[in-house]
């Protein structure tokens, strides 16, 4: 049974870099037709795709997050990150790492705050 878990700092500053790892077990990032996506869930708000990183490597974004966002991978870790850029206190959210949307981490905080 796949298993995923978000890491990363809680806290980043506004302005910086928000940067997050999912670390993949039992399962390969790479095996056939999975995509792994990352999903935020700002306070009070609904669920958000961010972006997704295919089997194949190909990522494709959130048109409305687009400009700001980065998701690359580590085979040989079995690690897919996201990069969220010039972070403003509207990002706080709890950021999800998922397989498809069927399988999920538990999700952590981050919280953008000077």
């Amino acid at each position: 049974q796949v298993q995923l878990q978000e890491s990363g700092p809680g806290l980043v500053k506004p302005s910086q870099t928000l940067s997050l790892t999912c670390t993949v077990s039992g399962g390969s990032i790479t095996t056939n037709y999975f995509y792994w996506n990352w999903i935020r869930q700002p306070p009070g708000k609904g669920l958000e795709w961010m972006g997704t990183i295919a089997y194949s490597g190909t990522t494709i974004y959130s048109p409305s997050l687009k400009s700001r966002t980065s998701i690359s991978r580590d085979t040989s870790k079995n690690q897919f990150t996201l990069q969220l850029s010039s972070v403003t206190p509207e990002d706080t959210a709890v950021y999800y790492c998922a397989r498809g949307f069927q399988d999920w981490g538990q999700g952590t905080q981050v919280t953008v705050s000077s």
